[in-house]
């Protein structure tokens, strides 16, 4: 009972930064569960896609209501990281259960630092865009959107990180005329899909937990309902530098750098 209790409290932090942000879901999750629940990392990978299938439409909802989403976007990233994400499970049910742990923990370590490097790249161009001229409207590019896609995918079906971590700031290159909002509700919308394939993937070959997956609902859903109404309206500047430590800290640990 304290376990899942501790677990639900975890989940409820990690939603409501996804909420908030974007970023955060399998980028924290999935490491707290390796590092300090001491779960194997492919179940955590399982239970938290799981988990991230149920969570992203109630922040991805309340963005899709407001009209900050770009649905052209979303469907084109879909084309690319529905299969790929898919694909990525297969990847590590082809690698064999005896190198899966030791391979799939230090991929993980390598998104988490790509990941805090994509902090880092976003509030820079958003930074710069912000003391130039505003971009122009974002135009719809469909084989950079797909290839995105893709490549987001198949990181998130091995890993379960980069549905906002990665994808969120290879949006900001490719179209810096969405505005936060926009980039956030989009990015939580296209992440449905894209955890849905995964997820599916990680039922049939992972090794998912149905309690485990549950303590992490308790906490999250609330979690990310919350951070969704408050991320028009709350400055990130210091939600993201917490972020960037965090996850370069759980991923220099997981490659066993620190």
């Amino acid at each position: 009972m304290h376990h899942d209790l501790a677990i639900a409290v975890a989940g409820l932090l990690v939603g409501f930064t996804v909420g908030l942000t974007g970023m955060g879901g399998g980028a924290l999750m999935t490491p707290i569960l390796v590092l300090f629940f001491r779960v194997a990392p492919l179940a955590a990978v399982s239970s938290d896609l799981v988990a991230s299938l149920v969570m992203k439409p109630v922040g991805g909802g309340l963005h899709w209501r407001r009209g900050t989403v770009r649905k052209d976007i979303v469907a084109w990233l879909a084309m690319g990281s529905v299969p790929a994400a898919f694909a990525g499970v297969l990847l590590l049910r082809a690698l064999g259960a005896a190198h899966t742990q030791d391979l799939l923990k230090r991929a993980l370590g390598l998104a988490l630092i790509a990941s805090a490097a994509a902090i880092v790249l976003r509030a820079r161009i958003q930074h710069l865009r912000d003391r130039g001229r505003e971009p122009g409207p974002a135009v719809l590019n469909r084989p950079a959107t797909v290839a995105i896609g893709a490549i987001g995918g198949l990181i998130v079906g091995m890993t379960s990180v980069g549905s906002g971590s990665l994808i969120i700031v290879m949006l900001l290159f490719l179209y810096p005329g969405l505005s936060p909002a926009e980039l956030v509700g989009t990015d939580l919308v296209q992440a449905i899909p894209l955890v849905g394939a995964a997820a599916l993937g990680h039922l049939l070959f992972g090794a998912f937990k149905l309690g485990l997956t549950a303590a992490l609902l308790a906490g999250a859903i609330p979690g990310v309902y919350v951070g969704a109404h408050l991320s028009s309206r709350t400055s990130q500047r210091v939600v993201r530098p917490a972020l960037f430590a965090v996850l370069l800290t759980s991923g220099l640990k997981l490659v066993q750098v620190i």
